[in-house]
């Protein structure tokens, strides 16, 4: 039996003073209900991962990111191919744009990760790399 293909995924960490901005996705998701997630969503056909990442954001916070840096962040679902990005710079205030998606938005610490319960749990140590590399 073949594998199916693994479903592009493009999601952001946005970084500010120190912080990611992580998002709680809906309870009534279908896919990692509850729990807190970098913002992000499928790749369509057509585009690449970084326009993905740079759509996603606008659709789902409403800001236009600036040169979204791709990051390493293994994970353990093999249905995803997952594309990261540090975002340090974006145009606009972010806001839950999806309700329907989200519940909260959450600037964070890095040491307050370890006590989330996450999407993507195994890309935690590489996030936080990414999130301290981001901050100098």
């Amino acid at each position: 039996m073949v594998a199916p293909t693994p479903i592009p995924i493009s999601i952001a960490a946005l970084v500010r003073d120190g912080l990611v901005l992580l998002a709680h996705r809906h309870p009534s998701r279908r896919w990692y209900p509850d729990c807190w997630d970098l913002v992000g969503g499928h790749v369509e056909p057509g585009e690449s991962p970084h326009q993905a990442v740079s759509r996603e954001c606008l659709e789902e916070l409403m800001v236009h990111i600036h040169d979204p840096v791709p990051i390493e962040m293994p994970i353990s679902d093999p249905t995803l191919d997952l594309h990261a990005f540090v975002v340090t710079r974006w145009d606009g205030e972010p806001v839950n744009a999806a309700p329907d998606e989200h519940d909260d938005l959450q600037w964070f610490r890095p040491s307050d990760l370890e006590n989330l319960k996450l999407a993507h749990p195994t890309g935690l140590s590489d996030l936080l790399i990414a999130v301290r590399n981001a901050t100098g």
